[in-house]
């Protein structure tokens, strides 16, 4: 039986997937313009070869504990930031997700998904779709249109 496959990402240490037919690209951070005014979960807009796209703090959106600490402000030896945007779409919208690091696309099996762990509350909770119960741990799936609500 044929799988689904995820691309998969690293937000506060935690390992998340999307489904790679709603991914469009993944890009390393690039500079961020600032809106006044928007929601703390907006971080700004970014020009993506032409065309302009909002890009959210996924941990802020999801309402993790923020360590103040976003991926746009850790640089490297060369002084390059170490965050990424994850880059999706919708049938109405292209948004670029603010993650820590990238992971590999996976294929999962659809007889191996569980709901959501009954642990997680709030926005977090409400925003996964399902559960893949790994060797060590789960990768958590959103559902990319409850995240942009």
């Amino acid at each position: 039986m044929a799988g689904r496959q995820f691309c998969t990402f690293f937000v506060n240490k935690i390992y998340f997937g999307i489904d790679v037919l709603q991914v469009q690209e993944v890009i390393r951070f690039q500079e961020i313009t600032y809106v006044p005014l928007a929601p703390l979960d907006i971080c700004g807009l970014i020009n993506l070869r032409g065309q302009i796209v909002t890009v959210i703090d996924l941990q802020r959106r999801l309402e993790m504990r923020h360590s103040g600490i976003s991926p746009a402000s850790v640089v490297n030896s060369e002084g390059e930031s170490l965050g990424y945007n994850v880059i999706v779409h919708t049938d109405s919208e292209i948004v670029g997700l603010l993650v820590d690091d990238i992971g590999d696309v996976l294929e999962c099996r659809e007889e191996n998904f569980e709901p959501p762990p009954a642990t997680l509350k709030g926005k977090i909770r409400e925003s996964l779709q399902a559960a893949y119960k790994l060797e060590e741990g789960f990768l958590l799936i959103l559902n990319i249109e409850k995240i942009l609500e």
